[in-house]
């Protein structure tokens, strides 16, 4: 649990240069690919849910965005950033972010 506990403080104070690096267009998405109980013993998955942290500089405030359905969300969320038009497969959740200035 402490090593998993240093990861943890070791990447946050990563995050100050991401966004340091980042434009005003820019996304960032931070998630997992699996969720994992520190506190079960061994490196098997288990049933946790992952994390989704999105910012943008064009951001004009937080926002929850719940239990999703599908680790898809991501993906047509990434998908319609770029193209402007959600992936069909998930439920995108760009127009949740309140992006300020995004043309759709």
């Amino acid at each position: 649990m402490e090593a998993y506990a240093k990861a943890l403080e070791y990447f946050d104070g990563q995050l100050p240069a991401f966004g340091e690096a980042m434009g005003p267009n820019d996304l960032l998405i931070i998630t997992a690919d699996h969720g994992c109980d520190p506190t079960w013993p061994g490196t098997d998955h288990t049933r946790e849910y992952i994390p989704i942290l999105a910012y943008s500089k064009g951001m004009t405030g937080a926002v929850n965005l719940g239990t999703r359905k599908t680790f898809a969300d991501i993906g047509s969320t990434v998908f319609e950033y770029i193209t402007g038009t959600p992936w069909k497969t998930g439920t995108s959740f760009l127009h949740d972010l309140n992006l300020a200035g995004k043309k759709d």
